[in-house]
């Protein structure tokens, strides 16, 4: 007890006696200082005497798929720094191959009690993956929010970039540089964000009076690895430009174009998706939808601050305009001039 009374005490920056009185309900703690020692000790892992674990603690659930991708730790950072403005502490939480599942996550943060979980990326964008994690979260009355992802039945606040500008953004740019045979890469078959994406695709084509090639689309993980195995089908299929559906994508189809001896924007032009970091210092820059990741996390916060204050908010998505950002990987087709 001791131990445990110092280790928060110094995570606080307060006396040991402070954190007694505040664990034993004890009266002359200023409210700031009560919620800093209780979230202090959800953080650092010990339970709550009895008489406190009904209150929630300060703490938000940030659940991501992974770090690998900079879009993510760049929307931690957005997140992490609006939440810490309005008192509360980020948990993170990244699915890792042989590691802790989403569900095990979500376990995991209702014995914390949480106040609250922004999922970005997650199953919820997998038609085909479990959801009765989220079912709990929803039966516990726990304010939810959602990033880049439509499933309705959830009933959950969702906030998104709008794909089907992405992909006209992205299509336009290409098509007003006199390519003709443009070819999509997206993630997973289940993957809802990238349903939509291909959806706005063959609207682009219908546009034009034409309907696309199966040979044109590809499915894959978002890897490197993914964007280049299926960049290297379709420039055999005669593919000059490359639409991606992230960052690390379009790099995989930068290096299939290299390994077929072509360059790039001479002989293929990518498009990524995202705009991560040092997207500007690739060679060649990458040229990439940039999603509004400020906006994005921002409005996810006030969601869920909403709904931890008690309000009513609507399940309807909220959806953000993207921008295009041209750099150095896209340039006319060949004989376009």
């Amino acid at each position: 007890m001791k131990s445990r009374l110092a280790e928060v005490a110094q995570k606080v920056g307060v006396s040991e006696a402070t954190v007694s009185r505040v664990l034993n309900g004890r009266p002359g703690v200023a409210e700031s200082t009560r919620n800093a020692v209780l979230t202090a000790l959800d953080v650092l892992g010990y339970e709550r005497p009895t008489q406190l674990r009904g209150e929630r603690a300060r703490l938000i659930g940030l659940v991501l798929p992974e770090l690998q991708n900079p879009i993510f730790p760049a929307l931690a950072e957005v997140v992490g720094g609006a939440l810490a403005q309005r008192g509360f502490t980020p948990v993170l939480c990244t699915r890792t191959a042989g590691g802790l599942s989403e569900a095990d996550y979500v376990t995991m943060l209702l014995e914390q009690q949480v106040s609250g979980v922004v999922f970005a990326g997650g199953h919820f964008a997998e038609a085909d993956a479990p959801h009765e994690h989220y079912e709990q979260l929803r039966e516990r009355g726990v304010p939810v929010v959602v990033l880049n992802a439509a499933v309705d039945h959830l009933g959950f606040p969702q906030v998104a970039t709008d794909d089907a500008v992405a992909v006209e953004q992205a299509f336009s740019h290409l098509a007003a540089l006199g390519h003709e045979r443009i070819g999509m890469i997206v993630g997973p078959a289940d993957h809802i964000p990238s349903r939509r994406k291909l959806a706005a695709f063959a609207q682009q084509y219908r546009r034009l009076g034409r309907e696309v090639a199966p040979e044109w689309i590809a499915h894959a993980l978002f890897a490197l690895e993914g964007g280049r195995a299926a960049a290297s089908r379709m420039i055999q299929a005669g593919v000059t430009g490359i639409i991606c559906g992230s960052d690390p994508l379009a790099l995989g189809a930068i290096r299939a174009a290299r390994r077929a001896d072509l360059s790039v924007p001479g002989d293929v032009s990518v498009v990524g998706f995202d705009d991560s970091a040092f997207m500007n210092c690739t060679e060649p820059p990458l040229t990439t939808v940039r999603q509004p990741i400020e906006a994005l996390g921002r409005a996810a916060v006030a969601l869920l601050m909403r709904q931890v204050e008690g309000a009513e908010v609507s399940p309807e998505e909220l959806l953000f305009e993207p921008e295009l950002v041209v750099r150095g990987s896209t340039g006319p087709a060949r004989g376009s001039i």
